[in-house]
């Protein structure tokens, strides 16, 4: 994956899916994105190649200060 961006309270990352990942393939590993990381589709753009780039966003997390108990 590429680096993100952060948007105010959002972060973005786009992905890259080249042209011979089935829709199903790019369904799982987006999911798994969703799933463990918190990301959640944004955007998708597909090129007449057949490759197709999506945005993922997720809500940015405060970092927890060193010594903070919380």
């Amino acid at each position: 994956m590429n680096e993100g961006v952060i948007d105010g309270d959002w972060e973005y990352r786009p992905l890259r899916l080249p042209p011979g990942v089935s829709r199903r393939t790019a369904t799982t590993q987006l999911a798994i994105q969703a799933e463990f990381a918190g990301w959640e589709l944004s955007r998708t753009l597909l090129f007449g190649d057949g490759s197709r780039k999506v945005w993922l966003r997720r809500k940015v997390q405060p970092a927890l200060l060193p010594g903070l108990i919380t």
